[in-house]
């Protein structure tokens, strides 16, 4: 029945799904649209104003360079021969599709946990060599299932060291409250089990969906080329180089140790910055020569064109939600919502968390960042639950949750993977929207005993 019915979503998505970047346009003329509803003075210039204040902002610019930075920077650590090595070692140990998709999954989803954007590369990577393993021995893959496994590090990761509303909060509440440490979010038993617990279904999940009908044997995909361009003075010199490359690594190596020092725990120097230098320089290691990365890094960099082009005008979206009072008109309402549902007999934190968790879900489609739903979504959410008397952390948490249940319909972050491996967001939607609903009971019953 599940692999029936995942079988029907992917159809689906084949004939349905547009282009991601048309989704994001689509999502800014809706937001546009129900914005001028909700607007008590409605007012186009308005909307304009808070749309371009987002798209073009300092930081979105420098958002947008990071993502693509670490996006580039991952894709070429991947495809060292090192890697790419320990990769092919670990595709060659699935023997069918199913077996192929929950490998890839667990692994995506565990290393998400560290940080997304590690975890989203190394998806992408396996799932590629997974597909390139069954392409040398002519043996047939669903490669669509595969690649949606990869997405799936998206699933988990704002229960990690990454999270971005569970880290923010550490350093004080919107308003200036006190701070809530990582011991009542990141680790307390609800997110510790709710991870652990996605960690076992969705790959089970997923193992599920495999089907007779679905697999193929694969054709080659086109050559990727690498346009370092070409070597200078220094680079043609192999000796030199290392040397060079050395000194740069030691250097990075210090600048890390030195952030790691500055905080009361290793996981708190994780972050964008610090994640994008460990992976140029792991990557400066291990091909050996400047002028031998240099030429990969240059051939990851067309991966990075969706990041660079959609990016902005999600931000822009932000924007117009911002003007128009969208999102806080959503979040004001999840006290009201949450004492309706508890008047029905049902408590009313459970009542609370699944509000939150299903409005943050909604607007992770029109805002696909952590960072900005937090900043538009935090003060109204941590308020709510304060009015209500109940708990702050797990609020917190149930925000980030949502957050990271949608990204199974949004097809932003896959850019990415979709990038890597080759394949179109209609190839993967089917099955990533039969992960979300079915993962909806996950969370449900975490809610619900924990």
């Amino acid at each position: 029945m599940l692999a029936r019915l995942s079988a029907r979503m992917a159809d689906w998505a084949q004939r349905v799904v547009p282009d991601p970047f048309v989704i994001a346009l689509g999502l800014t003329a809706l937001a546009a649209a129900l914005g001028w509803v909700v607007m008590d003075e409605p007012s186009v210039s308005a909307l304009a104003e808070g749309w371009f204040a987002r798209f073009a902002s300092p930081g979105t610019l420098a958002f947008t360079t990071q993502m693509a930075l670490i996006l580039v920077a991952g894709a070429a650590l991947a495809r060292a021969p090192l890697v790419h090595g320990l990769l092919a070692r670990l595709a060659s140990l699935p023997e069918s599709s199913g077996s192929a998709a929950a490998l890839t999954a667990f692994v995506a989803m565990a290393a998400g946990l560290a940080n997304w954007g590690f975890g989203l590369i190394i998806g992408a990577m396996l799932a590629r060599a997974i597909g390139d393993r069954a392409r040398e021995t002519g043996r047939p893959l669903n490669y669509a299932l595969v690649g949606a496994a990869g997405y799936a590090g998206m699933m988990t990761w704002h229960g990690g060291f990454s999270g971005s509303a569970p880290l923010k909060v550490t350093e004080g509440l919107p308003g200036g409250g006190p701070g809530v440490p990582i011991d009542q979010t990141l680790l307390s038993a609800l997110n510790l089990g709710l991870t652990g617990a996605l960690l076992v279904f969705v790959p089970w999940l997923l193992s599920r969906m495999a089907t007779p009908e679905s697999e193929r044997v694969l054709q080659p995909l086109p050559a990727q080329t690498n346009t370092g361009g070409e070597a200078g003075d220094v680079e043609r010199h192999p000796a030199l180089g290392r040397l060079l490359g050395l000194f740069i690594v030691t250097l990075g190596g210090l600048a890390l140790w030195t952030q790691r020092t500055a905080v009361d725990h290793w996981w708190q120097a994780i972050g964008l910055d610090t994640m994008i230098l460990f992976l140029l320089l792991a990557g400066l290691a291990l091909y050996g020569t400047p002028q031998r990365y240099g030429r990969a890094f240059g051939g990851s960099v067309t991966e990075a064109g969706g990041i660079l082009l959609q990016f902005p005008f999600y931000f822009g979206i932000l924007g117009v939600l911002e003007a128009s009072g969208l999102v806080q008109l959503m979040a004001e309402g999840s006290v009201e919502m949450s004492q309706g549902i508890a008047g029905w007999g049902l408590p009313l934190q459970w009542s609370f968390d699944m509000v939150t968790f299903s409005s943050a879900g909604l607007v992770n489609l029109f805002v696909p960042s952590g960072g900005g739903q937090w900043a538009v979504q935090g003060t109204i959410v941590t308020e709510a639950a304060t009015e209500l008397g109940l708990s702050l952390p797990r609020a917190i948490m149930a925000l980030s949750y949502g957050d990271e249940w949608t990204n199974m319909a949004q097809p932003f972050w896959a850019l990415a993977l979709l990038g890597i491996t080759g394949l179109k967001a209609r190839d993967i939607l089917g099955y990533s929207l039969t992960v979300m609903a079915a993962s909806l009971l996950v969370y449900m019953a975490a809610f619900a005993l924990l």
